[in-house]
């Protein structure tokens, strides 16, 4: 029979190797809020009118060109939901037709918007009725100011993707393509003083290589070869944000 030296001995081993099996395990075992966090897909509102709302079949082809390179853990969101584009996609979206971006901004329209939704990344083309209204760039640039400032109430490290605009050329507003052109211009600059490291803005440059006379069908609103060319330049800006390198032939049209 073993001394109760011994046994005492092999109680004290056997007790210290389970503890230390047990903090090895509690140590490498992420918790189950922590696996919760790491699944969250990534949420992108697409904000505008409509552009990005009526349908907005740019945001079908983005949605499906994300899905093929591999970004699966992204969820489109909006409290709207326009399809009709001819092909699956996530159709939530934020983009409302007529809407002026200075009106959001006047009435505080964007709180409850983000609220409902909860977005990480906002993708921005928003303006084009303003342009038409002939409002000022100054106040235009104000407005995006304030709806990045709620933005970021809503979720401090937001993501935002700014649009330099598609031209504009309708038969009916001969200043407008001009206007459009003033105004893309001050955007990287109000950019550059709005972005901060936590919660950048990024400028995406959606004006050149666009062509009014065949990338829309009135002078406005994109036609199926300006939805391609919306796409693609969103495409490497959003797939960054997402935190990949994009892949080697990604397709870009009108680059």
């Amino acid at each position: 029979m073993r001394s109760t030296r011994q046994l005492s001995f092999l109680w004290i081993l056997l007790a210290t190797l389970l503890l230390s099996l047990g903090v090895t395990l509690a140590s490498s075992a992420p918790s189950s809020a922590a696996a919760g966090r790491a699944a969250a897909p990534a949420r992108i509102m697409p904000l505008g009118d409509s552009i990005t709302g009526s349908p907005g079949c740019w945001r079908a082809l983005l949605w499906n060109r994300l899905r093929s390179y591999g970004y699966t853990d992204i969820d489109f969101v909006g409290t709207r939901n326009q399809q009709g584009c001819g092909q699956a996609f996530d159709g939530d979206n934020e983009g409302h037709g007529g809407e002026l971006v200075t009106n959001v901004a006047d009435r505080n329209l964007l709180p409850a918007r983000l609220s409902a939704t909860r977005p990480d990344i906002v993708v921005m083309h928003f303006g084009t009725n303003d342009v038409w209204s002939s409002i000022a760039p100054d106040r235009i640039l104000a407005a995006y100011t304030k709806l990045v400032r709620q933005m970021r109430a809503s979720n401090p490290d937001m993501k935002v993707l700014v649009a330099q605009l598609i031209p504009m050329n309708p038969a009916n507003c001969t200043g407008c393509a001009q206007r459009v052109v003033d105004l893309n211009a001050r955007i990287p600059a109000w950019a550059r003083a709005t972005s901060t490291s936590r919660s950048p803005v990024t400028v995406v440059d959606q004006w050149t290589g666009f062509s009014t006379a065949t990338d829309t069908y009135d002078g406005v609103h994109p036609s199926a070869s300006g939805n391609e060319k919306i796409a693609a330049r969103w495409y490497p800006a959003l797939s960054a944000l997402l935190g990949r390198s994009m892949p080697r032939n990604p397709g870009n049209p009108g680059r």
